[in-house]
């Protein structure tokens, strides 16, 4: 196989390869003779990442005449993607490949990359799993006339029972009104949550900042894993000369029954009798954001959380008149 390029699509195919090296550390690349694919699985088998690049998308490509049949087997080799080294090619290696028809999906989002980051800056950058909370705009939520009404999506911090670290204690929820903050919403019927990895997401997320196009989110329910691809404006890609597949793995165990005890957005937190600073979220008047440190709120008289202690941000604060953000206050506990 011989191929080269440059110009543009060099830096697309740098993005693509810095994309799959933050999802695993080896690479599986598949010569085609229409195109050259590019594979990843990390080592839990967790996530899954794959680039396809036409034949068009390099200045040359060229395969010798055993690998140009169209009834041949396309030629293969692994390579690492981390650290510094002579690179070794496997005459042999695991195929890695995952397809998943988009069809099989009843749900999906697509939300801009700049967007996706704001939202994920109100969590903690320590944060490993993400819940996404669907359900259907047309039911209405059972508050519609309270702060999170009409707010269908919620994106939730999923924290480990089993571990044991103060970084893991502190909970955030993002309530999301679809219309106004995603490209596109579709989901109808009961609601549903996946939980996933944060880690490949933010990845995904940096290549499809970087190549100027949206975020396309496929999912179903707890257990199943979800489909991301980029969305080239209203394009289905098709014309593209390139495209990028994370298939992710989900978690088993629904967060659904959790959402009974969601309380009111919240920001203020203490931690083990000492104020905790609260950095300033980055919501727009769509967004709902509600934070607590659980072993805090847990020792709190349930009092404190009658809706009478909340006040609104902007009493605070005349410059954030147009946000919707809200406060609880928390009494200070010392030792």
């Amino acid at each position: 196989m011989e191929l080269s390029i440059n110009g543009s699509s060099l830096r697309t195919f740098g993005r693509c390869v810095t994309f799959l090296a933050r999802v695993a550390s080896e690479l599986v690349l598949q010569a085609h003779l229409a195109k050259l694919e590019l594979h990843t699985l990390n080592s839990s088998r967790s996530a899954y990442g794959s680039v396809s690049l036409a034949r068009d998308f390099f200045d040359t490509y060229h395969l010798d005449a055993a690998a140009s049949a169209p009834s041949s087997t396309p030629l293969q080799c692994s390579v690492l993607l981390k650290k510094t080294y002579w690179i070794v090619c496997s005459a042999e290696p695991e195929v890695q490949s995952l397809a998943l028809d988009r069809g099989r999906f009843p749900s999906r989002l697509t939300i801009r990359p700049r967007e996706l980051a704001r939202l994920l800056s109100n969590f903690q950058s320590s944060l490993q799993e993400l819940t996404i909370i669907a359900t259907d705009p047309a039911a209405g939520l059972p508050d519609a006339g309270g702060d999170v009404g009409g707010k269908a999506v919620e994106l939730r911090s999923y924290n480990d029972p089993a571990k044991d670290d103060c970084d893991t204690r502190l909970h955030t929820q993002l309530w999301i009104d679809p219309v106004e903050e995603f490209v596109e919403y579709v989901h109808a019927g009961d609601p549903v949550d996946v939980t996933f990895g944060v880690k490949e997401l933010k990845a995904f997320l940096s290549f499809c900042e970087g190549c100027e196009v949206d975020i396309l989110l496929f999912f179903e329910k707890t257990g199943e894993p979800v489909l991301l691809v980029p969305r080239f404006g209203l394009d289905d890609g098709s014309t593209s000369d390139f495209e990028a597949t994370l298939v992710l793995a989900t978690m088993t165990v629904s967060q659904l029954a959790d959402s009974n005890d969601a309380q009111q957005p919240a920001t203020s937190a203490q931690h083990n009798g000492e104020p905790r600073a609260a950095t300033t979220p980055s919501v727009s008047n769509h967004t709902k954001i509600w934070s607590e440190l659980s072993e805090v709120l847990s020792a709190i008289p349930r009092s404190q959380h009658h809706p009478s202690n909340w006040v609104g941000a902007d009493d605070n604060d005349d410059d954030n008149e147009d946000e919707e953000l809200l406060v609880q206050t928390t009494p200070h506990y010392m030792d």
